[in-house]
């Protein structure tokens, strides 16, 4: 009997081990390009805050929903609602990503793209993109 209850138990706790291992990788929303590389898969629906600051900071700041859709290593966010500069169903973002986080991304405004430079969490879950100087996006995956 204590050889069976023993087994069990192992069987219980190797079970147990293997789900947290394929939870963990499943956690890291990742995507591998046909040339290997590894990036952040960014695929899907965001809460987006739009803060403006210095020149622009008489605007104000707002929350946006966008879409972000990712093709290999570029990727396009469209606005899923109107706000008070932009229609819905127009550019806010676009980028090149690499293994390290974001290679290039601008910030699509209604005077023209902005070149910027963004961070992305250790989850994916987030991103926070600036140009440095007028506007800064903070993207949280819903």
């Amino acid at each position: 009997m204590g050889k069976k209850v023993f087994a069990l138990f192992v069987c219980f706790i190797t079970l147990t081990i293997f789900i947290s291992i394929l939870n963990c990788q499943g956690s890291m929303k990742t995507i591998r390009l046909p040339d290997g590389e590894v990036v952040w898969d960014l695929n899907g629906e965001w809460d987006v805050f739009v803060e403006l600051y210095g020149p622009w900071s008489a605007v104000g700041s707002w929350k946006q929903f966008c879409k972000i859709t990712q093709e290999g290593s570029s990727f396009v966010s469209v606005r899923m609602i109107d706000d008070p500069y932009n229609r819905k169903g127009s550019r806010n973002l676009q980028g090149e990503l690499d293994k390290s986080g974001f290679q290039k991304v601008q910030i699509i405004t209604s005077s023209g793209p902005l070149d910027a430079k963004g961070t992305i969490s250790e989850d994916g879950n987030k991103m926070i993109i600036d140009d440095g100087e007028k506007v800064r996006l903070t993207y949280t995956r819903k």
